[in-house]
């Protein structure tokens, strides 16, 4: 079974994590499984609260196929976890990288931008906001997720996509993402 970790931060978006974990465990068979920073009680930007039992070394012990940032008002503080070893330890894995709205500047701020096409919210965002990130000639303005390589990034207008990408980088089958893509815009066309 592949293993997805997405990385959970206080004030997390609702709408991105619940689509890969909803979605990718239930109907996919992938083994979803959630971290933090700071293992403990979370609320969401819309005011859920979830416990999260997992902190980052619980992450390198379960050793993910695939890791997920996901996005939220904290990556753009000064309260922002270091996590840039993490996602780089991961990503020499072999580990696909995802990151989401503020959740991109975490990969931005660990160097895994520097030499990738990425978006992200826009360009400024990540200049502004991530120490350390030198990949402003790589970013591609785009509504959707953009996948390079090993690492997967989006706006945080693009959880659909996001979510398909992350998929497709956990081994879900091509046609199982594009009906996934298909049942999820359904009603916008």
């Amino acid at each position: 079974m592949t293993k997805v970790a997405l990385i959970l931060t206080n004030n997390f978006a609702d709408w991105e994590y619940a689509m890969i974990g909803g979605i990718g465990g239930s109907f996919y068979g992938l083994d979803v499984e959630y971290f933090s920073p700071t293992a403990g009680q979370l609320s969401s930007m819309g005011g859920i609260t979830v416990v999260v039992p997992n902190g980052l070394s619980d992450l390198v012990d379960w050793q993910p196929d695939v890791v997920a940032v996901i996005g939220g008002t904290v990556w753009d503080s000064d309260a922002a976890p270091d996590i840039s070893d993490l996602l780089v330890a991961q990503y020499d894995k072999g580990v696909p990288i995802g990151g989401i709205c503020g959740g991109t500047l975490a990969l931005a701020r660990s160097g895994l931008l520097n030499a990738n096409p990425h978006t992200s919210n826009n360009k400024e965002f990540l200049i502004k906001n991530a120490v350390g990130y030198e990949g402003a000639s790589h970013y591609v303005q785009s509504a959707s997720a953009v996948s390079s390589g090993r690492v997967v990034t989006a706006p945080g207008t693009a959880p659909v996509s996001f979510a398909a990408a992350i998929f497709e980088a956990a081994g879900v089958p091509q046609q199982t993402v594009s009906q996934f893509q298909e049942l999820i815009t359904a009603e916008h066309k």
